[in-house]
């Protein structure tokens, strides 16, 4: 998580489902959320709405255990 910069969109792909594509949130609660391994993500369906909101209701919180891996996308959605 920390190699990716911020607004950087990423492609995780985890162990028992199918790839998402992902921007990774920093928030109030970042700091507690990533000492237990969850992350804040808003996917690529809500991208658009979060850009004009920063609404953090259009995130999930997933557990980074799950993940397989991150790549860094070069372009953007």
């Amino acid at each position: 998580m920390s190699k990716h910069p911020n607004d950087s969109y990423v492609k995780i792909s985890f162990k028992k489902r199918d790839a998402i594509y992902g921007l990774f949130i920093k928030d109030r609660d970042f700091g507690d959320l990533s000492s237990k391994n969850f992350w804040r993500i808003v996917t690529r369906t809500n991208f658009d709405a979060y850009k004009k909101s920063k609404d953090m209701n259009l995130s999930r919180i997933f557990h980074g255990s799950d993940f397989q891996k991150l790549s860094l996308l070069k372009e953007e959605f």
